[in-house]
């Protein structure tokens, strides 16, 4: 059981963070309740990847940190899955 609710902690988290890149990239309105929400939701997951990389096009910038943080929670998730898996 605690090996699924890693895992789909884990997508959760990425999803929510490669929703945000989608609605920036796609210019959503930022006075919008869902892209709101999901901006707030995303910043405090982000983990300290939100500045990493600061190019000249806030998009990019919100590309490449946002995805890496995305990439990052897939990894760690998936590393502490096989870690329970192998301690079963």
């Amino acid at each position: 059981m605690l090996i699924q609710v890693v895992r789909w902690a884990g997508l959760v988290c990425a999803a929510l963070l490669a929703i945000h890149v989608i609605l920036t990239i796609g210019n959503a309105n930022p006075d919008n309740g869902i892209t709101q929400f999901v901006a707030s939701v995303a910043d405090p997951l982000a983990l300290g990847f939100q500045d990493l990389f600061t190019p000249e096009d806030p998009q990019l910038a919100v590309l490449l940190n946002y995805g890496i943080a995305a990439l990052f929670w897939l990894i760690i998730t998936s590393i502490a899955r096989r870690i329970l898996v192998a301690l079963r």
